[in-house]
């Protein structure tokens, strides 16, 4: 399962996330074609490279043309604008669960109704870019689960629509509820109420690092802010591993120099091991050569035992390997009773439901030698006995 850890020691904004996700990765061209199906005009997107304290990150902005008015907007308004986009179903879901929250904060703060509040700062089209941005860009890099951890608030004051309130804003506070954040003493408002939002939002959890959590590539938001600390979001990009998910991996290598015999006792090896399945597969390759492809799938913490072992007990010089994923049904054992003898069927179920019924080939082979029945007829036998149950 493919997940995000977001660190945010120098705040969160939406422009912060953005720059964040196409530093990991997110396609430059893709982005703008998605803010692109916004019917909003009036504004330039910025992306860039700079440095911030020697680290290398990606700068976002929404730079607005002064010579085109931009309205406040209510919360109808901005469904509206989402709506009416090509947009996925999912990520219109959640851009607007993100205004939803906003609006929600915004309306507590000033004891109103949700559909009375007027946006101010958070209605405007940077707002709007940076948060379908964000939801679309995830959806993008195909990750499922956000966690994130380290939040800081900036403190001081802040000049705003409504005068000067603290930091963090009033809003940005009532998101954050059943968060953990510290202010620090930078008196700068450095998590926003747009990034508090999306985090409120698109956040599986907060804290630590979650367990199981194995970071595959580091990435780095910019923010605008020249800090004495690097003004930066760090997002790290992996997969979450658990118990019953684990991460697995395919292990590749074409052998053409073997003996076909030694792959009888290799499968055995790696199975034992702790493989979940090995397969040959018949390959041509170079000088027209037959060969097999040897290929073992395994759950990535037998990384080292798999390939030892295809090294020491085959020719090969070179191991491919890859992550997948991979749904399985629940699995059973039972055993039932046909005219022949005892048989164990092993059962595989999707939510509750038998899927598969397989009779265990070992037992019915030694029942069909022992009485001489047709193998045939003792596997339809046990079929028929669990249907019977």
């Amino acid at each position: 399962m493919k997940a995000m850890y977001l660190s945010g020691f120098s705040g969160v904004s939406g422009n912060m996330f953005v720059g964040a996700l196409l530093d990991a990765g997110l396609l430059e061209k893709t982005f703008r074609e998605t803010v692109s199906a916004l019917p909003v005009s009036g504004y330039q997107l910025k992306i860039n490279k700079v440095m911030k304290h020697g680290i290398s990150a990606t700068h976002f902005d929404v730079e607005l043309d002064p010579a085109e008015h931009q309205p406040h907007r209510h919360l109808a308004d901005i469904v509206k604008i989402i709506e009416s986009t090509g947009l996925s179903a999912t990520v219109k879901a959640r851009s607007i669960a993100v205004f939803e929250k906003l609006a929600e904060a915004e309306a507590k703060v000033h004891g109103t109704k949700v559909e009375k509040i007027h946006f101010h700062e958070v209605g405007g089209i940077d707002a709007i870019i940076d948060i379908v941005g964000t939801v679309s860009g995830l959806e993008s890099l195909g990750v499922e689960k956000v966690f994130a951890g380290s939040l800081r608030t900036g403190c001081g004051f802040i000049k705003c629509a409504h005068g000067v309130l603290p930091i963090p804003a009033p809003a940005t506070t009532e998101l954050l509820t059943g968060i953990p954040y510290t202010h620090g003493s930078i008196e700068k408002e450095l998590l926003t109420p747009t990034g508090a939002a999306l985090l409120a939002v698109l956040c599986d959890g907060f804290g630590e690092r979650p367990a199981g959590f194995v970071s595959e590539k580091t990435a780095y938001g910019a923010g605008g802010w020249d800090l004495d600390i690097p003004n930066v979001l760090r997002v790290e990009t992996g997969f979450l591993q658990t118990p019953e998910n684990p991460e697995l991996l395919v292990f590749e290598t074409n052998i053409d120099d073997s003996s076909p015999q030694i792959f009888d006792y290799v499968m055995e090896r790696l199975f034992k091991a702790g493989a979940l399945d090995v397969w040959l597969t018949p390959v041509q390759m170079k000088k027209n050569r037959p060969a097999v492809t040897l290929s073992v799938l395994a759950p990535a913490a037998l990384q080292e035992n798999v390939e030892e072992i295809i090294f020491s007990e085959t020719t090969t010089i070179g191991i491919r390997r890859y992550p997948v994923e991979r749904t399985a049904a629940q699995r059973c054992e039972k055993t039932v009773n046909t005219p022949q003898g005892s048989v164990r069927v092993k059962i595989s179920s999707i939510n509750g439901r038998a899927c598969s019924v397989t009779p265990e080939y070992d037992d019915c082979r030694k029942l069909a030698e022992a009485t001489g029945a047709p193998l045939k007829e003792v596997l339809a036998l046990a079929q028929a006995a669990f249907k019977s149950r």
